[in-house]
Formats: C-alpha cells, sequence, structure tokens
C-alpha cells in the first residue's frame, strides 16, 4: 500500500492558493504561503478522537489530520480502541465536554443517535453527497444523516496459491459452501490446513460471521433460522473436521491473519486492510469472493468509521464549523484519497475510490466487495446491538462444538429473534 505524504489539504469550496493547490498534490507550501486546510473558527484548540492508537503521534495519519486545522487553530488528536472510544464519548456528552470531531464505528451509529449524542449532518455542515447509499446506510437513522463516511473496507477469501497448486485445487473452482468445502478437504488431505477465520467473542467475531450468515439467506431479525443454523454448522464442522484451528474461537482478525502467514493455510477469511501486508508474503496470494451457501457472492458487512461532530451545550456553531471543515478536509477532493490509501480503506465515494484502483492494482479485487457490502444496522437501528450481542454467543457456541449438530441448532435457536 502507498502512502504518500501529504501535509496540507484544502476544503471544497475553500480558496486555493498557489501553496494549497502545490500542497493538495502532494508538495509541501513554501514558507509564508497559506496552507491551512478550511475555513472554521479560530478556535485555539480542536478535539478529535478516533479508534487508530497504532497510528501514533507522528505517523503519517496523525500528520494528516493534523494538517487539516482550520487557520488560527491546532487540531488535538486522541486516539482508544472503539469501545473505550464510545463510552469516553457518553461520558464526555453528559458532561458537555464533548470533542468537535470524532470517527466512529458504523455500527455503533444507530445506538450514539438514540442516546442523543450527534449532531444532525444538516446540523453540523457536514456534506454527504457522493458517497455510496449502502456505505451511508448505518449513518441514516429514521430518514436523518449523521456524519458521513470516509471509506470502507471489506471481507474476502485470501488464498495461498503455492499451497493450492501442490494440491490441485484451481481457487476460480471456490464458487459455492460444497465447492469450498471439498478444496479444504482436499489441500488437509495433501498435508497442509485449511482455513483461518475469526471467531472471537464480540463485534469482531461477528463481522467476520456475518457473509456465512446473510450467504445462507438468514436475516438478523432471526437469529435462530435454519438459514443461520446452517451458518453455525459450517463454521462448527470446520473446526470438528480439522479444517480450520480450534484457537479460531479466541483469534481476533489479527491473530487469524498472522497463521495464514505462515504458509500452513490455503485460506483466510480477512479483510481489505491487509492487501498491502498480502503483497508482501513469502508466497503467492490471491483473493476471490466469500462465496453463497448455493452459489454467487455472499453480501459482506460494510465496515470503516463515520466522520460525527457530537453535540455541544455551549458554543455550538463554533464547534460545529470546526468539525464541518475537518470532516470535509479528511473526505473531499485530493485530501479523500490521502485519507483512505493512509488507513488502507477504499474510499466511500466511487471517483475516489476508482482512483485508488487505478493507481493500485491490490485495491482491484476489492471494489465488488465494497460496493455490494451491507449495513449491518441499516435493518435493525439501535437493536443490533442487542442483536449482535445474541449472534455471538451462538457463534460462540457452536465453534466450542465442534461440528456438534445437535449442540449448533440449540444455539441458534436459543439466540432468538428480534
Amino acid at each position: 500500500m502507498t502512502n504518500p505524504t501529504l501535509r496540507w489539504c484544502v476544503a471544497a469550496g475553500a480558496a486555493l492558493t498557489m501553496g494549497a493547490l502545490a500542497a493538495c498534490s502532494g508538495g509541501t507550501p513554501e514558507p509564508g504561503e497559506d496552507g491551512n486546510a478550511s475555513e472554521g473558527s479560530t478556535t485555539a484548540e480542536i478535539a478529535f478522537w478516533d479508534p487508530y492508537p497504532q497510528h501514533a503521534e507522528g505517523s503519517a495519519w496523525d500528520a494528516h489530520v493534523k494538517s487539516c486545522a482550520p487557520e488560527g487553530s491546532t487540531i488535538v488528536r486522541t486516539s482508544a480502541p472503539q469501545t473505550d472510544l464510545f463510552n469516553q464519548l457518553t461520558t464526555a456528552v453528559k458532561e458537555g465536554g464533548a470533542p468537535d470531531v470524532v470517527l466512529l464505528d458504523n455500527p455503533m451509529m444507530p445506538e450514539a443517535v438514540g442516546a442523543g449524542m450527534l449532531a444532525t449532518a444538516e446540523q453540523a455542515g457536514i456534506d454527504t453527497g457522493g458517497v455510496d447509499e449502502n456505505l451511508m446506510g448505518p449513518g441514516v437513522v429514521d430518514g436523518t444523516a449523521y456524519g458521513v463516511p470516509f471509506g470502507s473496507n471489506a471481507l474476502g477469501l485470501y488464498y495461498n496459491a503455492d499451497l493450492l497448486a501442490e494440491a490441485g485445487v484451481d481457487p476460480a473452482s471456490v464458487t459455492d459452501w460444497d465447492s469450498l468445502n471439498a478444496a479444504l478437504a482436499q489441500v488437509v488431505a495433501d498435508g497442509g490446513k485449511g482455513i483461518t477465520f475469526s471467531g472471537v467473542t464480540g463485534e469482531e467475531g461477528v463481522f467476520q460471521f456475518l457473509p456465512w450468515f446473510w450467504g445462507a439467506g438468514a436475516d438478523l431479525s432471526d437469529i435462530s433460522s435454519d438459514e443461520a443454523v446452517a451458518a453455525g454448522q459450517l463454521l462448527s464442522n470446520w473446526i470438528g473436521e480439522g479444517l480450520a484451528p480450534k484457537s479460531a474461537a479466541t483469534d481476533n482478525q489479527s491473530a487469524a491473519w498472522d497463521l495464514f502467514l505462515t504458509g500452513e493455510y490455503a485460506f483466510a477469511e480477512n479483510g481489505s486492510w491487509f492487501a498491502a501486508a498480502a503483497a508482501e508474503a513469502n508466497f503467492e496470494v490471491g483473493v476471490i469472493p466469500i462465496p453463497a451457501m448455493d452459489g454467487g457472492v455472499a453480501p459482506v458487512p460494510t465496515g470503516g468509521e463515520f466522520a460525527v461532530a457530537p453535540i455541544q451545550n455551549e458554543n455550538a456553531s463554533d464547534h460545529y464549523a470546526n468539525a464541518s471543515a475537518v470532516i470535509a478536509c479528511l473526505t473531499e477532493g485530493e485530501a479523500a484519497f490521502q485519507t483512505n490509501e493512509t488507513l488502507g480503506y477504499l474510499s466511500a465515494k466511487p471517483d475516489v475510490r476508482a482512483e485508488q484502483a487505478a493507481q493500485s492494482p491490490l485495491w482491484e479485487p476489492w471494489v465488488a466487495a465494497v460496493e455490494g457490502a451491507q449495513g449491518r444496522t441499516t435493518d435493525l437501528g439501535s437493536e443490533y446491538v442487542d442483536a449482535s450481542a445474541s449472534l455471538s454467543g451462538a457463534i460462540q457456541a457452536a465453534l466450542n462444538a465442534a461440528g456438534d449438530q445437535a449442540a449448533v441448532e440449540a444455539a441458534f435457536q436459543d439466540a432468538g429473534g428480534f
């Protein structure tokens, strides 16, 4: 993945000086030239919270965010894991000390809206134009938009081309669950290992399970359906038959990826954010879509965060002006490309996404997955939180059942409906 350095950006509609024009193409303004990102208030500090503690101070992401401070202001960036960030935001809003901008994981949007934590996009002056409808979906609650997604990621099936070739498996033959199971069995019979995935408790495991769940025809409103049971049985059987590691029940996505990088496994269900790492593996890696049960491509859940403006109790207009300016800087024009390349996302806007794919072949296999992805909360709204928790419990029980059909069925029936 390329990470070109971009130190400055210009929000749409702002005046473009010669220095700013040079900066938005990747250059650095000359001393004395105006390189400020956008027009907000002249508040000394703008509080910006994100869920990327891995991008430390001084990193490309940190520099990119801070370059978007309006003239006369500086951005103070704070990072924490997503759940911690949400809890901290809840407290900050109640106490009247909310930050100006927060990046929230998209399935958290309805809950945050329901708790009265977010300003509407219109209220804060956030432009939502040009964003794909499916990616915007989680941020639209009761017909009203809150914030904007800047990019998305998706899930697919990475494969070890060398291992498949040795076992005589053509990855193009994997078009449904039966053909996938046959490929896994053939690799294992040849002395290799099958597939890695993350089944860890919580949203991360649910995120990875949903393509199989939706690919079976299941719906989140009825986790006890026969289709839901079939998806649980598929993954449970993999463990019971030795086609997937028992650690899948506790592996997060990074741990599952590390197992794949050993070169011992034929497939790995994982995200587009590992595309660059896949290109640097010591074996040839390819990508195919996750197959639906009876053929075709399974829908994958939309990944990525929304840039939002929290509700403010005092000087709201100043906070919202700053929020809209910073968010515009990160999501519009040339800077939108840099935002997504730095984070390893595909843009939520088709024109930027097309530019990314044109400049890097790494992205080509992922464009269709992002464009066909489904929002996790689009149908259930704030009820998704409870549905996800129930589904997570069923997944854990199914994986620990290691192929026991009665146990898997009971786990999903106990999860109920919403």
